[in-house]
């Protein structure tokens, strides 16, 4: 219950500054700078090395690929059938493929999972929330934005992601043995920033504004990704003998409201940004109530 108020008053205090306080240009970016290379990977380097090697890990990564794959055929085929403009099909596949496994999914799971929940949100996040990011993300702007997808783009920006280098360092620290006390705690105080600063980040770049022609994309939209698929989630991890904190935790990301970057990649490539946006924002209050739901159905 603690880190679920934490959770609301820390968005809460981002949309506050947002409204009331004239925060200075850039301050949204600059602490999303923070959140995405310190403390993140400091997060990384504390959880990974003491997680236990679980042979269902697969499923986290799984299941976020069938949200974005299962995005894309749903909403392609609806596009073509409801003569949407490449763009609004574009947004939606985006918005609705891609979660928030980071910035909105590692403070829920902390507080509805504990700790190892949130190792394992780690792992869904990291390997694949970025890798449909990177990839998928990219590919759906080719398609529907002509942007040109060049595999050594998309590889770069694996590579040179500092999260990465933190994952592949706790998967070695965790082979050999475990950190000293020194830098354990060092890092450990900088991971404990990573939610608060998140939520508020999140709450200083909130944006409502639906309009009525979105009322059907966002049903559609959002009803896919907070609930029909990760229903398919869950009968896939059923069907593979998937349990426990594993299953959980992998159809609770997959729940997850938007992710902030489908947002910034339809405005990058005018994908219309509008809607991506509102599902955003739309999504993530949705969230605040139907994830702790979903969690307590598990």
């Amino acid at each position: 219950m603690s880190a679920l108020l934490l959770l609301i008053v820390c968005l809460s205090l981002g949309m506050a500054v947002k409204r009331f306080a004239a925060p200075p240009p850039g301050m949204a970016q600059a602490v999303n700078w923070w959140v995405i290379n310190i403390a993140l990977p400091a997060l990384v380097l504390t959880l990974i090395p003491q997680m236990h090697l679980d042979p269902h890990l697969w499923f986290l990564v799984g299941a976020m690929w069938v949200v974005f794959a299962g995005s894309w055929l749903l909403f392609g085929l609806l596009g073509r059938r409801l003569n949407w403009s490449r763009g609004h099909t574009g947004a939606m596949v985006l918005a609705c493929g891609l979660g928030n496994t980071s910035f909105i999914g590692f403070p829920m799971m902390e507080a509805l999972r504990g700790s190892q929940g949130l190792q394992y949100a780690i792992i869904a996040d990291q390997i694949g929330g970025f890798t449909t990011l990177a990839g998928g993300g990219i590919a759906v702007t080719a398609v529907y934005a002509g942007h040109r997808m060049l595999p050594g783009h998309v590889l770069r920006r694996m590579l040179i992601f500092p999260p990465t280098w933190a994952l592949a360092a706790g998967v070695a620290i965790g082979m050999i043995g475990s950190l000293p006390p020194a830098p354990a705690y060092v890092l450990d105080r900088l991971g404990q920033t990573m939610s608060p600063l998140a939520l508020f980040s999140v709450g200083l770049q909130l944006r409502l504004h639906v309009g009525r022609d979105q009322v059907g994309s966002i049903f559609m939209g959002l009803g896919w990704k907070m609930l029909l698929a990760p229903l398919l989630c869950y009968a896939l991890g059923v069907a593979t003998g998937v349990g426990g904190n594993v299953l959980a935790v992998g159809i609770l990301q997959a729940a997850s409201a938007p992710m902030v970057s489908s947002a910034i990649l339809a405005e990058q490539y005018n994908l219309e940004p509008q809607l991506a946006t509102t599902l955003l924002g739309v999504g993530i209050l949705i969230s605040l109530l139907s994830l702790p739901l979903i969690n307590l159905a598990l």
